[in-house]
């Protein structure tokens, strides 16, 4: 009979002070540390595009909400996911001002590019992780198909609507905000 080896599973305070000495980036799935694959400067790009469209919306509504890109959120006991883009209120900001930046409550929006690596992930994970803590909007922007699904929180469930070339987003959290499709997808591009 072969030993046995076991593996301990992180708590999500171990994941907050976990230091290897790298730049490696890493989620925590099950209590198990998940390496992330440092991400293309298109899908840098947009995400970029992405937050500086929400933080001037943010701006002109006057809103004090916060904008981050590439912070974590909290999605269970021993789970933790890196966002591409996320929006949070000064009070879920507060709390936390001089620790990891890793939402404790639902974000107002998350947003997350799809990559190769990345559309299982995103598209059904995090999805399900997103619906459990309750995140009111979820954007899934995917230049692999180019189009945008915008998931909005409804009733313990996700309502999807996909967004395609010249259309505009309709977005709950922003409903004046002016963004298409190829916009967004077009922030990845150099000029």
């Amino acid at each position: 009979m072969p030993p046995s080896t076991t593996v301990a599973l992180l708590s999500f305070e171990d994941y907050v002070a976990y230091d290897d000495g790298t730049e490696n980036r890493y989620e925590l799935v099950d209590g198990a540390l998940v390496e992330m694959t440092p991400p293309t400067f298109r899908h840098m790009l947009m995400a970029k595009f992405i937050e500086q469209c929400l933080d001037a919306e943010i701006a002109r509504l006057d809103l004090g909400w916060f904008c981050f890109r590439e912070a974590g959120v909290r999605t269970g006991v021993r789970k933790s996911r890196l966002t591409d883009v996320y929006v949070l209120t000064p009070d879920q900001v507060s709390g936390l001002i001089n620790r990891s930046a890793i939402a404790q409550t639902p974000p107002l929006l998350a947003v997350e590019v799809v990559s190769p690596d990345s559309v299982t992930r995103d598209y059904r994970y995090k999805r399900t992780e997103y619906a459990a803590l309750e995140i009111p909007e979820y954007w899934i922007v995917d230049p692999l198909e180019s189009k945008v699904t915008v998931l909005v929180f409804n009733e313990g469930l996700y309502d999807e609507t996909v967004f395609m070339a010249d259309q505009s987003l309709v977005s709950p959290t922003f409903p004046e905000l002016s963004l298409t499709v190829e916009e967004i997808l077009a922030a990845g591009n150099l000029p």
